[in-house]
Order: C-alpha cells, then structure tokens, then sequence
C-alpha cells in the first residue's frame, strides 16, 4: 500500500502550491505541510525551497518524485488486477503520426479483442508524456523528442523523415539544400508535436529556425496539411509514413538522410511493459 504521505507529496509536486493542493485533497494546508515534513525527515532531505515566495523543487524532489510516480502506478494497477475481472483494462497513447498512418491494423485488433478493456488518445508527444507522468495512461507511443534519462523506452522503428510539396513544385522529387528552403511557405504541425520539434532540431543545428522561412502555417490536422501541400501553399516535413497514404502528394529530399525513431515510452520500473508486450504480439 502506497504511504498517503506520497499521494500528497505527488499532488503538491504537481501543483506546485500548498493551498490548491490542500483544497484538492479536501485537506488543511498545515497536514499538507506535515506530510511534506515527515517525508523530508523520512528521507533526511529537503524536498521544495522558495524562490521569491515562488515555490521550485530541489534535486531531492525530483528524484523522488520519479520514483513516487512509479509506484503510484504500480499501487493503481494492482488493485485494478486485484479486484477487476478477466478483462485487462490498457490505456495507450499515440501521437497522430503513428496513430493515422503506422499502426492503425494492431488498434483495430485490439478494440476488437474481448480479453482487453482498451482506450486510445491520440494528441502530440508534449500532451502524451503529460498524461503519462499523471498516470492516466499506461504507456504511449511517440515518435517526438522526449528525456530518456527520465523514462524507460523501447525502439518500436525507425522512419526516414522527408519534404512533402505538390508535385508541380520546384522542389519535386529533387534534392534540395537546406538555404533553398527559406523562400518557400512551410507547413508545420503545433507547438508541442513530435513532427514540428524534430524540424526545429533539425534547423537549430544549422543555425536557423522557423523564423528563416517566408511564411509559417501552423495546422494540428495531418489531412488539411496534406490539402495544402498538394494545392501548392507551401511545403511540410513528415515521416514517409504519411506518404503512403497521400499519393498525389511529391516527395523532395535534404542532402543529408534524416531517419527518427519512434519509441514505446512508460513510467520507469511499472507493470506498463507487459501491456506492451501485449499490444506488440496482438
């Protein structure tokens, strides 16, 4: 059984302020403060500091809290296990590169299998992890840039990252130099998408950016970028996934090949590997 001293020590590490976390908890802000006390006593530590009445974790805190978070978890999913029937209830997370144009046959047989309770969130890498960290989801499956230190992961693939543009484009089927991008219209996904910060870590390392391109367009839907690429108003980067599904769309190329993984990503040591293990064998 999890030390409710933890659950609080978790909310407050989330909310970053004593009252919200009291009121949440439907508890005074003086336990809030005694919980966090026995723990830093407990761990012979100090667990949050003020900055300018700002409150910030210390080194402690975040070490922690990794580990908090994990057994948190592990305490949700055994009652679960423990007092569920015979259905496995996963929660999965993809982003919407995967989830339009990667694995969309393994979704369909895992919805259709009786033996698991199965739930789906498609949205961008940054959202994901946040709900991963939150314990709303058991595992995700991202192809954007995230902190290995901070999560175990395992290689799902890799896929060769490439130009899109309309195939009466100058660009088409050509390779292209990085400068020569500047004068067009790019495409982009959202803040917080794995397509849109592989692009901007691709550009940082030649010392541009977004900024460098005559025009940003910034789109969230795959379908409506696809639209504008072939109507020619402006170009986009995707996984060569996304080709195979949008024919009429051309393909161009940088000098160098740009190959990205994507990646199952969990909790660090939580029962969440064996519902991969599940979702890769279904």
């Amino acid at each position: 059984m999890l030390d409710y001293r933890m659950i609080t020590f978790l909310k407050l590490c989330e909310k970053m302020n004593y009252r919200l976390t009291a009121e949440e908890l439907h508890m005074t802000q003086p336990a809030v403060t005694q919980h966090i006390h026995y723990l830093e006593e407990e761990y012979n530590c100090k667990l949050f500091n003020y900055d300018k009445k700002k409150l910030e974790k210390t080194e402690s805190c975040l070490i922690l809290e990794e580990y908090a978070k994990s057994a948190y978890y592990n305490h949700i999913k055994i009652k679960e296990i423990i007092n569920s029937e015979k259905k496995i209830k996963i929660r999965m997370g993809v982003t919407k590169t995967i989830g339009e144009f990667v694995i969309n046959e393994k979704i369909r047989k895992m919805f259709e299998n009786i033996n698991y309770d199965f739930s789906l969130v498609i949205d961008n890498t940054k959202k994901l992890l946040e709900l991963l960290e939150k314990n709303q989801l058991d595992f995700v499956l991202v192809e954007g840039i995230f902190d290995k230190n901070k999560y175990e992961y395992e290689l799902y693939k890799k896929d060769e990252f490439i130009g899109i543009c309309s195939k009466k484009h100058r660009f088409f089927n050509k390779e292209v130099k990085i400068e020569e991008l500047f004068d067009e219209n790019i495409i982009i996904r959202e803040k917080g998408s794995g397509t849109r910060a592989i692009l901007e870590q691709i550009l940082e390392n030649k010392n541009f950016s977004l900024n460098s391109f005559k025009k940003q367009i910034s789109i969230s839907n795959f379908s409506l970028i696809g639209e504008f690429v072939q109507e020619n108003l402006g170009i986009s980067f995707v996984y060569e996934s996304f080709t195979k599904k949008y024919k009429d769309i051309g393909r161009f190329f940088l000098k160098e090949k740009i190959e990205r993984e994507y990646n199952y990503v969990t909790l660090k040591n939580t029962f969440a590997k064996n519902y991969i293990e599940i979702f890769k064998n279904i």
